[in-house]
């Protein structure tokens, strides 16, 4: 899932599909210029992620973040010399202003319930970056959707919501800049099957 999660982080950084099928719809051949872009192009060297849940899927995204350049945060209630090998452990509040990119890899509790909603979004910092890969029930849906809109969160990277399978009427659909795959059974500890769905 540290994979997954950084997978969601690049894409939104680079738009790399997006880029891909304007190339086949023939915008760089017709292109006046040698190269062209639809969006700005995010570098993540020297750039903040804060990782909210820091056991061993966090670490695991952490390590990948670190690789990239980042700085990494996090925050957990039980902190591990793991954890404090790899990142800066620090308070909400502080990983809430400070980061860049934040990502849950929190369990779902009634501490955590909705732990992202317009209070938490307002002390980030213009721009930021969410990522959850943990369960759909931290975020509340429509507080994102509506920061996406305003701009205050520039993308968000998620493959859980708070009802699976996702509804028609979930308002991340139609918000910006906004990743949503479903959840695949090797999310969960066990190996992927190579096609298809079935979650049981």
């Amino acid at each position: 899932m540290g994979q997954f999660a950084i997978a969601m982080l690049l894409e939104l950084c680079h738009h790399v599909g997006h880029h891909d099928q304007a190339v086949h719809e023939g915008r760089w051949s017709s292109c006046p210029d040698w190269c062209f872009w639809d969006y700005p192009l995010i570098e993540l060297d020297g750039k903040t992620m804060g990782i909210i849940g820091f056991g061993r899927i966090g670490q695991a995204t952490g390590r990948l973040a670190k690789a990239l350049g980042m700085k990494v945060l996090a925050y957990d209630e039980y902190p591990s010399q793991s954890g404090a090998d790899l990142a800066e452990y620090t308070d909400m509040d502080t990983l809430l202003s400070s980061s860049d990119v934040i990502a849950l890899h929190c369990p779902l509790l009634p501490s955590t319930y909705e732990i992202i909603n317009k209070d938490t979004i307002a002390r980030m910092k213009d721009g930021v970056i969410i990522l959850n890969n943990s369960r759909g029930p931290l975020i509340a849906e429509q507080d994102l959707a509506d920061a996406l809109a305003s701009g205050k969160v520039y993308g968000a990277g998620l493959d859980v919501v708070a009802k699976e399978p996702i509804q028609p009427d979930n308002p991340l659909l139609s918000a910006p800049n906004c990743i949503i795959t479903p959840i695949y059974p090797g999310s969960q500890g066990e190996p992927a099957a190579p096609y298809g769905c079935s979650r049981g």
